[in-house]
């Protein structure tokens, strides 16, 4: 029988970092992934010694990559793990590395991601078989036709859906780690270029890179390492999930919708209990449907919801309050352990301008093409 993260161990996030994500540039990915790192250990207050193993999210930057960025850290001896999972690829090097603390087999792991932009070719491009679509049907294309389909089903506008671009970028302005700091107006994000159907460039994820890092602790490492335990927070579910045979063409929310439902029962929690949440926005649609999936909000009230402030920070659910995806940015490898830190941060009270008032518990979600979905549950014990 399948034991939970909850039954074990309690883990908890002690420390996070960030290399700011950015527009490509020619600094090396080393670099990246090292500020990241040396921030996470000494918002610990821990040494690199005390890490006794280290799990590398990446899907871009090609094999072993990791040993030449933690060498400068110095060379252990200690374990290490590369993870590649698309676009949850630090979620899935996250959730590794809270297991191996909950079995007892560390007591502080770190996971760390990092990504540039590349031309490395997805697997799918050499799997030998013939896509029916070829490129006719890109992401863009993909949830363009989402939306589409969203705003007939449920009577609403492209500007009802570009409003979420709107939230996101303000939040965005106000972090000093996102690759887009620039507040939009909706004639802004309406009038950026077309990239398909309705969806403008200004609704989606920007190309980039950086890097972010945390680190999890068991109750004796804390202990043993004089770890300030207030501003520990504990990790209360960890969920995990693949596509199924019978999805359907939106097979991300339904994935979600799994994942999301075993995350609430793990954590003994609803989704009205959630004070913040990190998802998986892309593109804007992504958002709605994601959140709808969460149950945050029933089928078709994401948009009033939004209109009234629901969303925003200081709102009923402060939902991607570090921007997400679409201004934050989504550098691949780093982004799912970017979102672990956005809500450590809410949970502890020190995300400053963006802080959501009185947060005690939230929710990091991101899925993968594949496609693959993750969800983490924290809070403030």
């Amino acid at each position: 029988m399948a034991r939970h993260l909850s039954s074990l161990r309690p883990v908890y996030v002690v420390g996070v970092g960030w290399h700011r994500y950015q527009p490509p540039s020619e600094t090396p990915y080393v670099a990246l992934g090292l500020k990241a790192v040396r921030d996470a250990l000494a918002d610990a207050r821990l040494e690199w010694p005390a890490v006794e193993s280290t799990y590398v999210a990446t899907a871009r930057l090609g094999m072993a990559c990791g040993r030449p960025m933690l060498r400068h850290l110095g060379a252990l001896g200690r374990p290490l793990v590369h993870i590649e999972n698309a676009s949850a690829s630090g979620s899935a090097a996250f959730r590794l590395a809270c297991t191996e603390v909950a079995a007892g087999l560390s007591d502080v792991v770190l996971a760390v991601g990092v990504d540039k932009v590349s031309d490395r070719l997805r697997a799918s491009s050499q799997i030998g078989l013939q896509s029916l679509t070829g490129s006719a049907i890109v992401p863009a294309t993909h949830y363009a036709l989402l939306m589409s389909e969203y705003a007939q089903r449920h009577k609403v506008r492209p500007e009802d859906i570009a409003l979420v671009a709107v939230k996101n970028h303000r939040n965005g302005a106000r972090n000093e780690n996102a690759q887009r700091r620039k507040e939009r107006t909706l004639e802004e994000v309406l009038g950026g270029k077309r990239v398909s159907g309705t969806l403008t460039s200004l609704q989606c994820t920007p190309i980039g890179e950086g890097a972010a890092a945390v680190i999890v602790a068991s109750e004796d490492g804390v202990k043993r390492y004089g770890i300030d335990a207030s501003r520990t927070i504990r990790v209360v579910a960890s969920a995990a999930n693949s596509e199924m045979v019978g999805h359907d063409e939106n097979r991300d929310a339904a994935i979600t919708q799994a994942a999301m439902a075993a995350a609430f029962a793990e954590a003994q929690i609803a989704p009205s209990d959630l004070d913040v949440v990190e998802l998986h926005d892309a593109f804007t649609i992504e958002e709605i449907e994601y959140a709808e999936a969460t149950g945050i909000c029933q089928p078709g009230r994401f948009i009033p919801m939004l209109e009234e402030g629901a969303f925003d920070i200081g709102g009923k659910c402060a939902i991607s309050p570090s921007g997400g995806l679409i201004a934050m940015g989504h550098p691949i490898g780093p982004t799912g352990l970017g979102q672990i830190g956005e809500i450590t941060l809410q949970l502890r009270g020190e995300a400053g301008a963006r802080q959501q008032p009185h947060a005690r518990t939230g929710l990091a979600h991101m899925v993968g093409v594949g496609a693959v979905c993750y969800v983490h549950i924290l809070q403030r014990v």
